[in-house]
Formats: structure tokens, C-alpha cells, sequence
């Protein structure tokens, strides 16, 4: 019998807007958008939408475009120059906490421009972050391989 080294699970960060690099952290949200585009009640509920948003964590300069269309989502690195809509998050610390409270009916996101289509992005920033969640949990792709 060969004394092969049992795998080790990965163990979920503790504080995410910490322990995480910014080049993981844009890793582990693009995954989270995989996975929410595989949502099909998230996906049914947002299938009329064709809206380009722009996502932007201030404090780590991060930004990137995620366009909806018909219930699916295309991830972008870049900032997109017209957006529809900009979310905004002052610090990671913020933007990670809303990983926590996926459930809780008040997203803290700014939105803009304001609009009527509130309760749409609350459905799909709960679905995001519920997907972020996993993700954090267990931070590896489709293939297996790691993110971080």
C-alpha cells in the first residue's frame, strides 16, 4: 500500500478583502458569475434583461463589465464606457461582507443611476453573492484547478 498524502480541502478565507489578491479576487468573481449564469431561477427572472453593468470596488481600483442578456452573463475586465448601470462598493471589505448577508433583503451597493429597477439588481446581487459564497468555500474551477 503506498502512504499517499491525503488532499487537503481548501479551507475558506477568513476575510476574503484581506487574504485575497486582487488578481484572485477578480479570478473568484468571474467564477461566481459562471456560476450564477447557471442559476435557472435567477436566469429566468432576469431572461427579458439586456443591460450592460459596470462593477467597481474603489479602494482596490477594481472594475469590470458584466453584460445581461436574455438571462445570460458575459464577464469583461475591462470597464465598459457606457454602461446602463455602475455598482459601487467604497472598500473590498464591503463588497466581501455582502457575502454574509446574501439572504438579507438590503443590499449595501450604490447603484446609478438610480432607478426603478432596484429590486431587480437586489435579486441578482442575493444570487451573486450567494454564488461568491461557494466560491469562497471551495475556490477552484470548473477543471479543478485553484484560483488562488
Amino acid at each position: 500500500m503506498l502512504n499517499k498524502p491525503v488532499p487537503e480541502e481548501p479551507q475558506p478565507l477568513q476575510d476574503p478583502a484581506t487574504e485575497l489578491s486582487k488578481r484572485a479576487a477578480r479570478r473568484i468573481i468571474q467564477r461566481a458569475f459562471i456560476l450564477t449564469g447557471r442559476d435557472k431561477p435567477l436566469r429566468q427572472q432576469i431572461r427579458e434583461s439586456e443591460i450592460i453593468t459596470l462593477w467597481i470596488i474603489e479602494d482596490w481600483e477594481l472594475e469590470w463589465s458584466v453584460y445581461i442578456r436574455r438571462g445570460k452573463f458575459e464577464v469583461e475586465r475591462r470597464p465598459s464606457k457606457h454602461p446602463d448601470v455602475t455598482l459601487t462598493w467604497p472598500t473590498a471589505e464591503e463588497f466581501f461582507q455582502q457575502v454574509d448577508r446574501s439572504g438579507d433583503a438590503n443590499v449595501k451597493v450604490q447603484i446609478l443611476p438610480v432607478q426603478e429597477q432596484r429590486r431587480f439588481f437586489e435579486t441578482l446581487l442575493r444570487g451573486f453573492f450567494a454564488c461568491l459564497r461557494q466560491v469562497l468555500a471551495n475556490p477552484v474551477d470548473g477543471g479543478g484547478e485553484s484560483l488562488l
